[in-house]
């Protein structure tokens, strides 16, 4: 049996030809990377630095992919041979002489995480344990006052103290994107990607969506001021968000949650959202 190849691409384009079919197949799981991709077809440079695409083939076979937008993670792709870990490990480590951290589903994040701590001596840590969800349907919630509306450019100084503060909640601070710059890309953003908030005499609970994949939509992120949770707002928005998803035409919507939050885990089920698959986040000191 030949050894696992690695085929880097230069342009989103070029890696979606190559290993679109491959992370179609399971597009909620790599609705990450379809996403992502996605949004470099057509603003390549919106993040800057090139991001770094590539492909692990075996006989011609794609068996995994991976994508980075520097400075931020390494994102793997399922992997249908643990093989391509190594390949890509090793590929990885050619181009980028340091890495802040992976995330992939979870033998391949750990078994990446292992090899690139024994190549560097940077030691690896689990930062966070996440769940993809999948929802086709909606359950909404009744007897939440309030209405969604879209976010607005009047809102942005708003949208930017949630969002910092959203980062510091359940990132614990560790974005590589300045809210300012995040928020000014949502509401440039169009079709149905965007910022969303639910109203209750005032704004209450924020929402966004982006990332378009062939058949659905990812949402997130979603917070709600601490003095606001427990009325139901987020469940809310969340529900109507992805009902107006939905009635465009896309057929799934998707979304992340930390298994350390029992809550947002049980809020997401109740209006819909189904399991999928559990995803794992490693930093490198």
């Amino acid at each position: 049996m030949t050894v696992p190849e690695v085929r880097r691409f230069d342009y989103a384009h070029e890696f979606l030809a190559h290993a679109g079919a491959y992370l179609s197949a399971r597009e909620a799981e790599h609705n990450l990377l379809l996403g992502l991709a996605g949004v470099l077809t057509t603003k390549p440079d919106l993040y800057g630095l090139a991001p770094y695409f590539a492909a692990v083939q075996r006989e011609g076979a794609v068996i995994a992919a991976a994508l980075r937008t520097p400075p931020h993670n390494l994102v793997l792709s399922e992997v249908a041979e643990p093989a391509a870990v190594d390949a890509l490990a090793t590929d990885v480590a050619e181009v980028f002489g340091e890495l802040p951290g992976v995330l992939g589903p979870r033998d391949a994040s750990v078994r990446f995480a292992e090899l690139w701590s024994e190549a560097t001596g940077r030691r690896a840590e689990r930062a966070m344990a996440e769940r993809i969800f999948r929802a086709a349907t909606v359950h909404a919630p009744r007897g939440v006052p309030g209405s969604i509306r879209r976010a607005t450019a009047g809102d942005r100084s708003l949208l930017v103290e949630w969002f910092e503060a959203f980062q510091d909640e359940a990132m614990g601070g560790r974005s590589f994107r300045p809210a300012e710059d995040a928020v000014d890309d949502y509401l440039t953003r169009g079709d149905d990607s965007g910022l969303y908030l639910w109203e209750d005499a005032e704004a209450v609970s924020l929402a966004g969506c982006g990332g378009p994949t062939p058949n659905g939509i990812r949402v997130g992120p979603v917070y709600t001021p601490p003095a606001r949770r427990g009325r139901g707002y987020a469940s809310a928005l969340t529900a109507e968000l992805t009902s107006l998803l939905l009635s465009s035409g896309r057929r799934f919507c998707f979304l992340f949650t930390d298994l350390a939050n029992p809550t947002s885990n049980r809020i997401y089920q109740r209006i819909g959202y189904e399991p999928v698959s559990d995803v794992d986040e490693y930093r490198f000191e």
